[in-house]
């Protein structure tokens, strides 16, 4: 399978085609300037593989959750991609992307992502005999003190970062510096293309675990 995955939910900006085993990728760390980078870096592995976006058999993107402006960003560029190359698009959640980097047999990961605003955005998954990831709690979006690591064995994600009580006390193998990369949310989508759980462009949505995304000062 030949599939393109791009990712612009937090502070890294990659991009991986997966071409069946190999994989070529693309990969910025930055604050910003997201919307700048995630094209030249298509362009960079599509030339890199010598292929077209049309000889692909889909377009794989972070649906979030992440920062609300490069969640849209990814949507918006996969849309747009996916249109004028009539492909099918399939979304793969940010958290899970991140869990997938530990998918090792019988691993319980934990995800934890700094959110802002005092909350993380948060999920427990397990690791399938396949190699993949798959979620064992609905996603959610809490302050750090309701975030419930059960029997995790790995705890992942910008989250235990900026909050470090979220593992004190734990035995659990801690990553906290790890960001979500589209090589996972390629590996995650092909599963999803197979299955005929694809979406035309127009479908294709961000998921944001929560209505407010900006605070208000106060006057």
């Amino acid at each position: 399978m030949k599939l393109l995955a791009i990712d612009t939910a937090t502070e890294r900006c990659s991009v991986a085609l997966l071409l069946d085993d190999r994989v070529i990728e693309r990969a910025s760390e930055t604050p910003r300037g997201h919307a700048d980078l995630v094209l030249p870096m298509v362009n960079d592995v599509l030339a890199e593989a010598r292929l077209t976006l049309r000889q692909l058999d889909g377009l794989a993107y972070g649906r979030g959750p992440g920062a609300f402006t490069g969640v849209r960003i990814a949507v918006g560029v996969a849309q747009g991609l996916a249109y004028g190359a009539q492909l099918t698009t399939v979304g793969i959640s940010n958290l899970a992307a991140v869990a997938q980097q530990f998918a090792a047999a019988d691993a319980r990961i934990l995800v934890c992502m700094d959110a802002r605003m005092n909350e993380v955005y948060w999920c427990r998954f397990t690791a399938t005999t396949g190699g993949l990831v798959q979620p064992a709690t609905p996603e959610r979006v809490d302050r750090p003190e309701a975030v419930d690591p059960a029997d995790a064995t790995v705890f992942a994600g910008s989250g235990f970062g900026a909050y470090p009580q979220l593992a004190a006390g734990r035995s659990a193998a801690l990553h906290p510096a790890v960001l979500p990369h589209a090589r996972e949310i390629a590996q995650l989508a092909v599963v999803e293309l197979r299955a005929g759980r694809g979406e035309p462009p127009e479908r294709a949505q961000p998921v944001y675990l929560r209505d407010q995304v900006a605070t208000v000062k106060a006057p």
